[in-house]
């Protein structure tokens, strides 16, 4: 990864969101942005502390309030104050200056992103086949396009990038909502079953656009080699950058990797190098996550019909034990059904000495079991034996020690008088 200080600062503007006040903060940055949308950049002290005031809980909130809050904000970098002159008519108000407040870009950007946060729930995600068609689409008019200007080009990159952008982030989405646990739950109830054949119809319809507009779009993009595209993202990048901005500098090199990074990751998306494809993986995804639907709805089918067939056999079973003449006959059928209640468990028993199965275990001979004592009275006669004499095994023992340290010397002995040869034969 490479490390910039854009990457590794500090972002004060996002602070308003979990600022102590953070109900009022939202509430300014919302009303800034939406008159942003206006094209109303400008906005005053005023016009904020009335749009407060009208809001249902703020009735007491003063203008001090307001213009601590504003100030709060623009330290943060979330409002960018100008002083308003065009207001100044007295000395009085020249000494109360007049400030006219407007969103900064990190501010722009952090309420939209607040924005889809509180629509995600709402909007959610979807898996869509016409993105494919679309990412196709853009791939066949390649040829006509390498003759356009840069605009055109940079039209074209852009809308075949945010199709394949559109198309990732959604099947991310909708597969997580899939796997996640409160799904897992709804799976494994009654009324899923409702909802099982459109899901998996839905799911099926995707897989198999995927598998033929998919495909596709994989041979496009082996016929289309890194070479053929490199013009078309340095006419983009001539084109990004003679778009005039105020106070922004593009880097060449930046915008130029961006565009080939974007290439790449659709390249490896739809076209397997060395592994497994993004598209292939989507596709077994999807089977797998449509074998574990079936497999939930079968479950719940045949726990609805074991319950219905238990009922109606219970319902018989019931007819029959009224049918009987007293408790001794109920008694009988209910051991024959359920199973005698109290038996009697036999163990240790032996090998049996004949394999007649008619035999009965009192024919067999007895089986005896000894048990020790557990009382703390009655101990386990102990034998005494006498101490055993290992003396015999010591002095065996000390004879092979001995033996051995007079090998180490023995050897440390010739070391030594092959040393004093070597060293008397090399001064010789």
């Amino acid at each position: 990864m490479k490390v910039y200080d854009k990457l590794v600062k500090p972002i004060s503007e996002v602070n308003y969101l979990v600022a102590p006040n953070v109900a009022r903060y939202r509430l300014i940055i919302r009303y800034f942005f939406r008159e942003y949308e206006k094209i109303h950049y400008w906005l005053h002290s005023d016009d904020v502390y009335r749009m407060m005031k009208d809001v249902e809980g703020y009735e007491d909130y003063t203008n001090d309030q307001c213009k601590q809050d504003l100030q709060s904000l623009v330290e943060w970098g979330n409002l960018i104050a100008d002083l308003d002159s065009r207001k100044v008519k007295t000395i009085k108000d020249f000494m109360n200056r007049q400030y006219r407040y407007q969103l900064s870009e990190y501010s722009v950007e952090i309420e939209r992103m607040t924005l889809r946060l509180e629509k995600m729930n709402v909007e959610g995600s979807s898996l869509e086949p016409t993105l494919l068609e679309r990412i196709y689409e853009h791939l066949k008019k390649l040829q006509d396009i390498k003759d356009r200007d840069n605009n055109d080009i940079h039209d074209w990159l852009n809308e075949l990038m945010n199709d394949f952008t559109r198309l990732n982030q959604n099947y991310q989405d909708y597969i997580k909502t899939l796997n996640s646990a409160k799904a897992e739950e709804l799976m494994k109830t009654e009324a899923f079953l409702l909802f099982k054949d459109k899901l998996i119809n839905y799911l099926r319809t995707f897989v198999i656009a995927m598998q033929e507009t998919g495909t596709k779009i994989s041979l496009e993009l082996e016929n289309i080699s890194l070479e053929d595209m490199q013009p078309l993202f340095i006419a983009a990048t001539d084109y990004e950058l003679s778009i005039p901005r105020i106070d922004v500098v593009l880097d060449r090199d930046e915008v130029l990797n961006n565009y080939q990074g974007k290439w790449h990751s659709l390249y490896i998306w739809f076209v397997a190098e060395n592994e497994e494809s993004e598209m292939d993986r989507l596709n077994n995804i999807t089977n797998e996550i449509i074998r574990k639907i079936t497999h939930y709805a079968r479950q719940i089918a045949e726990m609805n019909n074991r319950s219905n067939n238990r009922k109606e056999q219970y319902e018989h079973m019931a007819d029959i034990f009224m049918k009987c003449e007293d408790i001794k006959e109920a008694h009988c059928l209910s051991a024959y059904v359920f199973g005698v209640e109290d038996c009697l468990h036999l163990s240790q028993i032996q090998p049996r000495m004949s394999e007649d199965i008619q035999q009965g275990v009192y024919q067999d001979h007895p089986s005896s079991l000894s048990f020790e004592p557990h009382s703390r009275i009655v101990r386990k006669k102990s034998v005494r034996k006498p101490a055993e004499d290992h003396s015999l095994e010591k002095q065996i023992q000390q004879m092979e020690l001995q033996e051995e340290n007079r090998k180490k010397q023995e050897a440390l002995k010739n070391l030594s008088l092959i040393i004093k040869s070597y060293l008397n034969n090399y001064q010789s």
